[in-house]
This record gives structure tokens, C-alpha cells and sequence, in this order.
């Protein structure tokens, strides 16, 4: 059974920083591209940023670049997200993604697994 189970979220001020992770587990988690989505109240899922099975090639949404760091560490199956400069507008519930094709050229509804999510919320 695929589990990602993503852990780090909580309550920050505005300028601080957050690290998320992502455990994976019952996939080959180096066979998969990864991707870290967030949705906020009211809005649709986005992609914040996405690494390649290799952590090779990485790609960041233009509203987090410069801020946000995506990794991984296929010997502790675990993605991370290392959020810095955080503002209210990156309040949300992130979401990691597993998926055996290029994540930022792919439909979200093809994304092969998701986790269940972790909030952030950041207070201005």
C-alpha cells in the first residue's frame, strides 16, 4: 500500500520559516518524480514545485521563487520543502505528489498518488 505522509505544517509569522516533509512509503520512491501542491480556502490545487525522480531538475511556481526550496533524499524516501520568507499568502493545506511522469506537464488528476496534506497558515 502507497502512503505519503507529509509532516512540518503549523502556525508561523509573516517572514518566517517552515520545512515541510513528505514520507514515502510501498513505492520505489526513486522511479517518481515529486511535487509539492497547495490549496487554499476558496482556490483551486496549484503546484508549487516540483523534482525530478534524480533531484536533477527541479521547477518552482513564480510566486515562490527565491523563497521556497524543493529536495529529496532517495535514501530516506522523503521529499522536503524548505519554505522561507513565508507571507499570509502562502496560507494553505500543501499537498506532496507522486508521479511517473514530468509533474508541471501533467494534469493534477494524473498525479499516480497524493498525500492527505499538512496546513500552514502564516500570520501577518
Amino acid at each position: 500500500q502507497v502512503q505519503l505522509v507529509e509532516s512540518g505544517g503549523g502556525l508561523v509569522q509573516a517572514g518566517g520559516s517552515l520545512r515541510l516533509s513528505c514520507a514515502a512509503s510501498g513505492l520505489t520512491f526513486s522511479s517518481y518524480h515529486m511535487g509539492w501542491f497547495r490549496q487554499a480556502p476558496g482556490k483551486e490545487r496549484e503546484l508549487v514545485a516540483a523534482i525530478s525522480w534524480s533531484g536533477g531538475d527541479t521547477y518552482n511556481e513564480d510566486s515562490v521563487k527565491g523563497r521556497f526550496t524543493i529536495s529529496r533524499d532517495n535514501a530516506k524516501n522523503t521529499l522536503y520543502l524548505q519554505m522561507n520568507s513565508l507571507k499570509p499568502e502562502d496560507t494553505a493545506v500543501y499537498y506532496c505528489a507522486a508521479a511517473l511522469r514530468w509533474i508541471p506537464t501533467t494534469p493534477h488528476y494524473a498525479m499516480d498518488y497524493w498525500g492527505k496534506g499538512t496546513l500552514v497558515t502564516v500570520s501577518s
